[in-house]
């Protein structure tokens, strides 16, 4: 699937994937590939900057977890990025149903104008 195709839903994959729970970085690029059936897959360079951004936002949290030696960044949802996650759902199910309209447009009745 083209990049560009999700730019602009970048947020809500994020902030979807950690509706379960938080998360490292690599586990969010593996929840996002698993749960498009392998049709998505994200870089780190494309998840951080957007992971610190959401943080900024209050969207997100971090912290440091340790796994043996080592230590990795975990992100988890705030109140307001369930807030938003519900939001971007929404506005996600009033994008397709316009899209879907026009790529899909119902059959007229029989005898109706084409």
């Amino acid at each position: 699937m083209r990049t560009d195709a999700v730019r602009g839903h970048l947020d809500g994959l994020l902030l979807a994937v950690l509706e379960p729970g938080p998360r490292h970085g690599y586990a969010i690029i593996t929840a996002v590939q698993e749960r498009s059936g392998g049709a998505l897959e994200l870089r780190t360079g494309t998840i951080y900057p957007a992971l610190q951004r959401l943080e900024r936002l209050g969207l997100l949290r971090s912290a440091w977890d340790a796994v043996g030696e080592r230590r990795r960044r975990c992100y988890e949802l705030t109140d307001d990025g369930r807030r938003a996650l519900a939001e971007e759902r929404t506005a996600w199910q009033e994008f397709t149903a316009a899209i879907g309209s026009v790529l899909n447009p119902a059959r007229p009745a029989a005898g109706g104008a084409a």
